[in-house]
């Protein structure tokens, strides 16, 4: 009986080892799994961080994760932007004039009005659920975190810029979209463009030109910092107002004070200020009018659209205009 029992106690011991072993076993086996399951969210997490980039804007600074696929824009130079880079958004701010976006880009495209560029519609920006917004820092500032609340938001400059604030606006966009290599190589063959129209144009190195946007009650003259007067300099024409202010109101006396060689002149529909000045003897008596040097330029194009496309664009317009005299 007692060997029994010392059998017994044994076997309890040894059933008691056992289980032990298997809950190490198990232990062990569940950490593994544990383990490779946190390696695999790690490296998910790292690969999501190394897809993701820090984009500093006009209103700071905004992280992109992956390329943005569903873009709205509020700013018609934006959409040059992406129609350069091969790239449709989902919202434009259109004015609510969709034969514009179809000037602008060359051809009708689907898309959403997302309002006017100076008051987007928010509730349908909202409903396009876009996963990039690009703003102009004049017009929206002030409804930046409206903006940043819905999507990651990038602020530029648009309206009243430069051509090469322009150029800036578009290779931020580029780094933006992960668009990088092929913003420098476009950019490479825009130079190219610009020099080679630029070795084109003929014309005295003294000619003055002054474009300008004519309205019913005021003739407003660009200046070298405005976004075309920038341009035609980069064209090797001379603007002939030297101005740190984009544009300047003028009378017909002060127009006839500079009297500049070549007007291009931007016109609204309608009435317009320079057919009373017609009348005026003083018109008659500037260097543009006697040399038949006056021509009328697109409006959208010259003063709306600016982006690479539409400054070649205006480029070629330049050219064709300047060459035929």
């Amino acid at each position: 009986m007692q060997g029994f029992t010392k059998l017994g106690k044994l076997s309890g011991i040894t059933l008691l080892l056992l289980l032990t072993v298997m809950m190490v076993l198990t232990g062990c086996n569940a950490t593994q799994k544990n383990t490779e399951t946190e390696k695999k969210e790690q490296t998910s997490t790292e690969a999501k961080e190394s897809n993701s980039r820090t984009i500093k804007h006009e209103m700071g600074e905004t992280i992109i994760t992956n390329t943005p696929q569903k873009i709205v824009t509020l700013e018609l130079s934006f959409v040059d932007s992406l129609n350069t880079l091969g790239i449709k958004p989902i919202g434009i701010a259109d004015d609510n004039k969709k034969d514009m976006i179809a000037k602008l880009v060359g051809r009708d495209i689907d898309y959403t009005s997302v309002g006017t560029r100076e008051q987007p519609n928010l509730e349908v920006i909202s409903s396009l659920q876009p996963d990039l917004i690009i703003a102009d820092a004049e017009r929206h500032s002030a409804i930046y975190k409206d903006l940043q609340q819905i999507a990651p938001t990038i602020v530029l400059k648009s309206r009243e810029s430069t051509y090469q604030d322009n150029l800036d606006s578009f290779k931020t966009i580029a780094e933006t979209l992960d668009q990088k290599e092929a913003a420098e190589k476009r950019l490479n063959e825009h130079k190219q463009i610009i020099n080679e129209i630029n070795s084109k144009l003929s014309h005295d190195s003294n000619l003055t030109v002054l474009p300008a946007v004519v309205r019913d009650t005021s003739f407003q003259a660009h200046t070298t910092s405005s976004y075309d007067g920038e341009l035609l300099e980069q064209l090797g024409l001379k603007v002939a107002i030297q101005n740190e202010q984009p544009y300047v109101e003028m009378s017909l006396e002060q127009l006839v004070e500079i009297n500049p060689d070549v007007l291009l002149l931007a016109n609204n529909e309608g009435k317009l200020l320079t057919d009373e000045w017609k009348e005026n003897p003083l018109w008659k008596d500037l260097k543009a009018v006697k040399n038949e040097q006056i021509y009328s330029v697109d409006r959208d194009l010259w003063t709306r659209f600016r982006g690479i496309i539409s400054a070649e664009a205006i480029a070629k317009d330049t050219l064709t205009k300047l060459n035929e005299k």
